[in-house]
């Protein structure tokens, strides 16, 4: 087991990104990737979430947000991974059900090693502010695949895009805090071992 910390860089012709995460923080958290409303849903995700997180990202924002979005994705996912370590000890399983005013999200994460995203985003609008609604199916998917976690998120309902991601954002936070609280030692599996 690591201690629970970790760091990761990455850089490509497209992206530059750091992530520093202590998973047992106080929800100390500063994100700049040079888009406001990521800045604000991952600032909500590392904060419920209860972690220390800092994350940087600079990207080809003058092409659009995909790759800045979705290699934050990978990163914060890799960085998870790495802290998270062999697994032992942590309850493994969490979820939330998370209301924005008119907005509910039902998000559900089993941190097994085994990567895989169901994600129900049939009535988010079709933009958010000026992007894809798309782009964040691709971060959910980025974080699940590097993290090495099942990741289903659920739009109940609801009609505003923000308060729909936002709650998506708590909920992920949230779930992710009650998977690595500490339970019993050892792996929480039959097997014996989580991969």
């Amino acid at each position: 087991m690591t201690d629970l910390q970790a760091e990761y860089s990455r850089e490509t012709k497209e992206t530059r990104i750091q992530v520093k995460i202590a998973l047992r923080g106080s929800g100390q958290v500063q994100i700049k990737t040079g888009l406001g409303f990521a800045d604000h849903m991952l600032t909500l995700l590392g904060f419920w979430a209860g972690f220390d997180l800092e994350l940087t990202a600079e990207g080809d924002l003058e092409v659009d947000a995909h790759h800045t979005l979705e290699d934050t994705g990978l990163c914060l996912g890799e960085t998870l991974s790495r802290a998270i370590g062999d697994k032992s000890g942590l309850t493994r399983v969490g979820w939330a059900r998370v209301p924005m005013d008119e907005a509910l999200s039902e998000v559900a994460i089993d941190i097994s090693g085994r990567p895989y995203l169901v994600y129900h985003d049939q009535i988010l609008p079709d933009t958010i502010f000026n992007q894809e609604k798309d782009l964040w199916r691709e971060f959910f998917k980025s974080l699940a695949f590097r993290a090495g976690m099942n990741l289903h998120i659920n739009f109940c309902y609801g009609r505003n895009g923000h308060h729909l991601i936002e709650s998506a954002c708590k909920g992920v936070g949230l779930s992710l805090r009650q998977a690595l609280a500490p339970d019993r030692s050892g792996i929480l599996s039959t097997k014996g071992r989580l991969d």
